[in-house]
């Protein structure tokens, strides 16, 4: 007999699609709807930015794009697989509504009423729930995925407690390999170079800046020749003013704004343990490396979960954010862990979601400097550089 599923339990898949060729359209978006903002960040919405927005309206701009992000997920997909062919030279051909965006509103309406009938509203059935990976949802068992061997998904949501450590045991050890809780409540401002890159510069590397203040405020400057890319948090809000974003000036709402925030905390490892008001502890593997779990949860938010090697050392975040078709990840794999102050501080950060991959190399990290707090305020519309 086949082995029932556990929990947690997927098998391994290669992806579908490169997300960087979605992600490098949506530069088109942008450039079609600069100029058409409000001058209220936190009012933009869907059909207030977007043309032709019929199912998806009154959601905000940045919960938008992730919704986007999971049609990319959920069927493969690119920009160009759904949207009308002159999209390369025709930005207004986003709006075109094609028999594919006119499938995706019939498939959203259907995911809605589905939820709402059947699970009270809440988002059980999204667009990955069937498709999960493919263009159309199979509708005949596979013998091969019934009789494979199952590899756990190391980045499930839903975690299995592992009663063979406890949430201080992986805390004491996280603190010891980085230097101490003491060494670690004594970094309180830094101020990093290095170089970033990703699907807005083209695979190239471009110097970038970050400085943050304890206990969760941080900014950081992507410098490349279009012009200067901003992405802050001051505390509470959090906005971005970037080149490949769909509006000069974006202000992040839910799940971004807490990503944002989680961001900003994480760069002074003093302040996590207190961060969530409950945690949970499991285990799992990546890459064949086992490795702790911690959940940490606060009220009416998403879960983080927080991956620890068995050094000790944090290897990997997960956050999720909810959008209106279904919950999408972001995974954060650090590395290259060096002292500054007396505390080990990953240099390298491999940021991936449903839209793009981005990795961040730090170079030189200048500790306990003084920041004006203004540094973190709402940055200016994005611009583009003279040519």
């Amino acid at each position: 007999m086949p082995r029932p599923r556990r929990s947690g339990q997927s098998r391994r898949r290669s992806p579908a699609v490169t997300l960087t060729t979605a992600a490098a359209l949506w530069l088109l978006i942008a450039a079609s709807t600069r100029g058409q903002a409000g001058p209220e960040p936190a009012a933009q919405v869907s059909d207030q930015i977007f043309k032709n927005i019929q199912v998806l309206k009154g959601i905000p701009v940045d919960e938008f794009m992730d919704t986007m992000g999971m049609f990319s997920a959920a069927l493969g997909y690119d920009c160009a697989s759904c949207h009308d062919a002159k999209i390369g030279g025709d930005r207004a051909a986003f709006a075109v509504a094609t028999p594919l965006m006119q499938r995706a509103r019939a498939m959203v309406v259907m995911v809605n009423a589905l939820n709402k009938t059947y699970f009270a509203g809440q988002p059980r059935v999204s667009c990955f729930t069937c498709h999960r990976g493919n263009q159309r949802p199979e509708v005949v068992p596979s013998l091969a995925l019934q009789y494979s061997e199952y590899v756990d998904d190391p980045n499930a949501m839903t975690i299995l407690p592992d009663r063979r450590g406890s949430v201080d045991q992986v805390f004491d050890a996280y603190y010891a390999a980085i230097g101490g809780r003491d060494r670690a409540a004594r970094l309180t401002s830094f101020i990093a170079s290095g170089t970033y890159e990703g699907f807005n510069t083209g695979g190239g590397s471009v110097p970038i800046e970050i400085a943050a203040s304890a206990p969760d405020r941080r900014v950081q400057v992507v410098r490349s020749a279009s012009g200067d890319s901003v992405k802050t948090f001051d505390g509470r809000s959090a906005w971005a003013a970037e080149a490949w974003r769909p509006l000069p000036l974006l202000a992040l709402t839910g799940g971004n704004l807490a990503g944002a925030k989680l961001e900003a905390l994480l760069s002074f490892p003093a302040g996590l343990r207190t961060a969530f008001s409950e945690w949970q502890v499991s285990s799992t593997n990546i890459e064949g490396r086992e490795v702790k779990v911690l959940q940490g949860r606060n009220a009416n938010e998403q879960p983080v979960n927080f991956y620890f090697d068995a050094t000790g050392l944090l290897v990997r975040v997960v956050r999720w954010n909810r959008t209106a078709v279904g919950t999408v990840p972001t995974q954060v794999d650090y590395s290259d862990y060096r002292e500054v102050a007396d505390v080990k501080m990953p240099f390298r950060a491999v940021v991936t979601w449903t839209d793009g991959q981005n990795t961040i190399q730090l170079r030189d990290v200048r500790p306990n400097v003084a920041i004006e707090p203004g540094r973190f305020a709402r940055p200016a519309a994005y611009t583009p550089a003279p040519k």
